[in-house]
């Protein structure tokens, strides 16, 4: 389950649907990799096909699945729920 966000956008897009700050291209993609995270009980629940699902280096330990071009879908992991999801551009 998602327990929290750290973008604001993300967070009302999520909980409201309101996707007005959220880019047009990344909006399908998006709300299927939150969907599936959001049913996750674990990071590799995220492993599916064409998400690109790999660890970040680094502490805290982050994890992230591929949206397009260069934007992340990023996020930790606390028990059985994704906390601090992020959308990134990080390459």
């Amino acid at each position: 389950m998602i327990r929290t966000f750290r973008n604001r956008a993300l967070d009302v897009f999520w909980h409201a649907g309101d996707a007005t700050k959220i880019r047009s291209d990344l909006v399908k993609r998006l709300k299927i990799r939150l969907s599936r995270l959001d049913a996750a009980t674990r990071p590799d629940d995220m492993n599916a096909p064409g998400f690109n699902f790999h660890r970040l280096q680094g502490k805290p330990v982050r994890y992230t699945v591929h949206i397009n071009g260069p934007w992340c879908l990023t996020f930790e992991w606390d028990g059985e729920d994704a906390v601090r999801v992020d959308l990134e551009q990080y390459h």
